[in-house]
């Protein structure tokens, strides 16, 4: 009788247990990538803050590049103002980091902008956000990486679908700047 009854507990008692456990496993995993993600914004966010920065200091050296410069701060303009989907923010910042690219190799037609510390102040920092960037990217997309494998693989994919867990997507957006280039005088 009693092996009977422990039989019927664990039979009733185990799949609920399973289910809770699961549950709070892709809770736990969803919230990650929501925190891990706020270090992503953080450091997007300290970049386009030196944006305005650097675009006045090209601007000052070679106003006549209006378009360049116009393209990088109306992208910087969008990227900030796009709280959508991590898919739709990546497209944006894609298009910032080839326009911050461009602004790069206008720089690159000026000599006394290259050398003017200000401006390599400026480079500087935005390599460094840039490698926080990517810091936080990494991180955000392991905590993806483990959400997507809890949520698709099988049992949990089934508590995940009965709980309707939204798919989550990765954060790739190359670096718009990788180092400070060497200045050279004379």
């Amino acid at each position: 009788m009693i092996p009977a009854l422990i039989g019927l507990a664990a039979v009733v008692l185990v799949p609920p247990i399973y289910v809770v456990v699961q549950y709070n496993g892709l809770v736990s995993l969803r919230n990650y990538i929501a925190e891990s993600w706020s270090n992503v914004d953080t450091e997007l966010k300290r970049r386009y803050d030196l944006i305005p920065n650097l675009v006045a200091t090209v601007k000052g050296y070679a106003a006549h590049e209006r378009e360049v410069l116009e393209r990088v701060t109306e992208l910087r303009n969008r990227c900030l103002g796009n709280q959508g989907p991590v898919g739709e923010q990546a497209r944006d910042e894609i298009e910032l980091v080839g326009a911050l690219k461009q602004l790069y190799a206008v720089v690159e037609n000026y000599p006394q902008l290259k050398a003017d510390q200000h401006f390599l102040q400026l480079q500087r920092e935005l390599v460094n956000t840039e490698d926080r960037i990517q810091a936080a990217r990494r991180f955000y997309n392991g905590n993806v990486r483990d959400y997507r494998n809890r949520r698709e693989t099988f049992p949990s994919s089934v508590v995940a679908g009965m709980f309707l867990f939204p798919p989550a997507e990765f954060f790739s957006v190359p670096p718009s700047v990788a180092e400070v280039p060497d200045v050279e005088f004379g």
